[in-house]
């Protein structure tokens, strides 16, 4: 009778594996984004630190999650069976959920999807025994849940979530009044006081949320418990004086320390308490395993009580697990998009948003600027003045009169996050609240993000767009979590052969996701968005434009012939996914439109003409776009209404003008990836032919109109064709003539 639920145990120690590895790619967010962000210290010594941190956190770990044992569900209600299987359905949802969010790039809690996760095959389990049940009903399921748990549990995370980014906003705030942008100048003393607040907030909260639950915190607690106020006031005069000492006698700046701390700190954080997120169940599925083998009695027959019980950490379990979260850390490309969500939202400067506006967001401004303007009313002028002084963002001026962007935010704003973030942690710890990290450092980041008018007239919408959308997904996850635990949890109790089953599917989502992501990140760095600031020469204007020409030149060229074949073949289907892959092509050059501003502001004084160049270079590609936009649409409007297909004649020509026109595409497609400019006089004349070719094919269409053509729909559509073929051919043409007159002249 064991042996199946060994097996059960060997797959939760692989799910446990793969949950660390999907885990901490998506919670790598909440101690790497201030000190990225604010490229305070370089890359590799934020990931050395951070590496440290977990690793030190994972051997100090409070190990067993009290949620996983008795936190959600009361276990002596539910027999040894019962619980594996609750214990199965969470591992394998946990790790199909947090994949998916990996993938998507967006931060999320593994704090609120154990939970729900837990809560949801818990019920579903309750119902089954309750239904097979003569004696019970569904009232009786409240003895089953730890409903008060799980009620404190959503509303203390809710509540976080509120207070972070309320919290945030005003100290950040104030912190920028006090040190505005040029925090370099302010006097040594308030520095001081600052580092002496801010490592005094880290350290306790490395005591208190780190060490706190752990063997170690037993030596510390006679000092700590009793004496908080005085250890805070001790340690704040402590780090201050040495806060001053950093900047006065060795010149250091305090605030790098402070990220570097604050890192350090969130990261063993993260590994002490959200380690049992991903280890938790499968620890409490082996000790529940040797309880019932040593009880002697049937795996429906034995009750779990026993988890309801303290039970002491392995600490080569916990050693393993942290090898595998620093592993993760340095190895996971996922983890790297879920980073860039979140600098993506809370930085300073302008740039190519993530996310797109939608009403509520859209309502949410309109309201903050006639509340803002209703507070401006109320203030004198001299005060805005004076404010509005604090909140000046310096340009740092290089030679040639360069400007050059700056970090995501600066390090003021990333100290307010890492302190924050700690406090509210260690205050919600010491009352033993339950909370989300990830919410909390979130939620901070990005009121602090408000409060330093990050958040500005350009981007606001876009960046209050992007929170919804996280948040949003926050509760989804909950949703989500609950609903397909409970499914899995019913499924494997039907039958337990659904557990091979369900290993492989999460095997197979795994490998598709991670195949899928890859092909994603390969056509993301083929996208044609720019480096701004590496344009700074007619040269590198040549080379960008170049590059952009030939990969429009070779996706139109693909995009035509599919359209026409697909157009001969009557493919719905392939027609869909072309006109899918046009719609991409034109948001790209949407894109590359929209950062015009980076671009001219890029540029050297000796390069200034190349903006007026690159803008009409982008201005054809647009009109190309936009006509093989018009072509497909047009075609898969025409299949999609079920209208006849085009006629032999019409095919024919058809066919014929995308040969002539895939050959001078891959021509252009060619030159300019080889840079080999002379040709393009060649090329232009091979248009002019093009061209007469199109307008014979239209003369053509009008005898058959006059003779036997008959549907008015297939005229509709050919002359669309043709028509949007010329556009398309013209402005290709006028293109090559604006290169062609350009190259000359920067070779004269």
């Amino acid at each position: 009778m064991g042996d199946p639920f060994i097996l059960m145990l060997v797959a939760l120690g692989g799910l446990a594996i793969l949950d660390l590895v999907v885990g901490v790619s998506n919670d790598a967010v909440n101690f790497l984004n201030s000190a990225i962000g604010s490229k305070a210290i370089p890359i590799k010594t934020i990931m050395i630190i951070a590496s440290v941190g977990v690793f030190f956190g994972a051997v100090t770990s409070s190990g067993m999650m009290e949620v996983a044992r008795k936190g959600i569900f009361n276990p002596d209600m539910f027999m040894f069976e019962e619980i594996m299987y609750i214990f199965m359905a969470v591992m394998i949802t946990d790790i199909l959920l947090l994949d998916v969010f990996n993938s998507l790039g967006m931060p999320t809690s593994t704090t609120v999807s154990i939970v729900f996760e837990l809560l949801g095959s818990a019920v579903a389990i309750a119902l089954i025994k309750i239904s097979a049940s003569d004696t019970q009903t569904i009232g009786d399921i409240w003895s089953y849940i730890n409903d008060e748990k799980a009620i404190e549990i959503i509303l203390g995370i809710v509540i976080s979530v509120i207070v972070a980014f309320t919290v945030g906003a005003i100290v950040q705030y104030f912190s920028r009044l006090i040190f505005s942008f040029d925090f370099e100048k302010r006097p040594v003393y308030i520095s001081a006081l600052f580092g002496g607040f801010a490592i005094t907030a880290i350290t306790y909260f490395i005591i208190i949320k780190g060490l706190k639950g752990t063997p170690f915190y037993a030596n510390l607690k006679g000092l700590l418990e009793g004496n908080t106020a005085a250890i805070i006031a001790g340690s704040f005069v402590l780090w201050s004086g040495v806060s001053y000492m950093l900047i006065k006698v060795f010149k250091i700046n305090v605030l790098v320390t402070i990220i570097a701390v604050g890192t350090f700190s969130l990261a063993m954080a993260f590994a002490g308490n959200d380690l049992v997120n991903f280890i938790g169940v499968p620890i409490a599925a082996l000790n529940s395993y040797d309880a019932w083998s040593a009880s002697g009695k049937a795996a429906n027959e034995f009750t779990m009580g026993v988890l309801a019980q303290k039970v002491p950490s392995n600490t080569w379990l916990l050693l393993l697990a942290g090898f595998i979260m620093v592993v993760t850390l340095w190895s996971s490309k996922k983890a790297r998009a879920v980073i860039e969500t979140g600098i993506n939202l809370s930085r300073q400067g302008e740039g190519q948003e993530k996310f797109q506006p939608n009403n509520l967001s859209r309502v949410v401004v309109r309201l903050a600027m006639f509340t803002n303007a209703g507070i401006n009313l109320l203030i004198p002028k001299k005060t805005q003045i004076y404010i509005n002084s604090k909140f000046e963002k310096p340009v740092i001026k290089l030679p040639k009169d360069k400007t050059y962007e700056l970090p995501a935010f600066d390090l003021v704003r990333a100290s307010v996050n890492l302190i924050m973030a700690s406090v509210l942690i260690s205050i919600a710890t010491s009352m033993k609240l339950p909370l989300s990290t990830t919410y909390v450092t979130f939620m901070v980041a990005m009121g602090t993000s408000l409060a330093d008018r990050a958040w500005g007239r350009e981007s606001a919408v876009y960046r209050v767009a992007g929170v919804f959308n996280v948040i949003g997904g926050w509760f989804l996850t909950a949703i989500v979590a609950f609903t397909a635990a409970g499914i899995v949890a019913y499924l494997i109790s039907w039958h337990q052969e659904m557990i091979p089953v369900l290993l492989l599917l999460v095997i197979g989502l795994l490998v598709r996701t991670s195949i899928m992501y890859s092909r994603k990140a390969k056509e993301e760095k083929k996208q044609m968005f720019v480096e701004r600031a590496e344009l700074i020469s007619i040269n590198g204007v040549i080379e960008e434009s170049s590059d952009h020409i030939a990969e429009v030149a070779a996706r139109i060229n693909k995009l035509y012939s599919s359209v026409v074949n697909d157009l001969a073949n009557h493919d719905l289907v392939k027609l869909r996914k072309t006109d899918k892959h046009v719609t991409k092509l034109n948001d790209e050059i949407d894109s590359l439109k929209d950062g015009v501003f980076y671009f001219i502001k890029s540029l050297d004084d000796t390069s200034v003409q190349a903006s007026r160049f690159y803008i009409l270079i982008l201005g054809y590609l647009q009109d190309v776009a936009q006509s093989i936009s018009y072509i497909s649409r047009a075609t898969y409007k025409h299949v999609n209404n079920n209208h006849k297909n085009l006629k032999k004649g019409q095919l024919k020509d058809l066919k014929e003008i995308d040969n002539t026109l895939s050959g001078l595409l891959a021509k252009i497609s060619a030159t300019f990836e080889n840079r080999s400019f002379d040709d393009l006089s060649e090329i232009i004349n091979e248009k002019r032919e093009l061209l007469k070719d199109v307008s014979s094919s239209i003369e053509r269409q009008v005898d058959r109109i006059r003779t036997d053509e008959t549907s008015p729909k297939n005229t509709t559509l050919y002359f669309s064709i043709l028509i949007e073929t010329q556009d398309l051919v013209s402005g290709l043409m006028q293109l090559l003539e604006t290169y062609e007159e350009f190259h000359v002249s920067t070779k004269m």
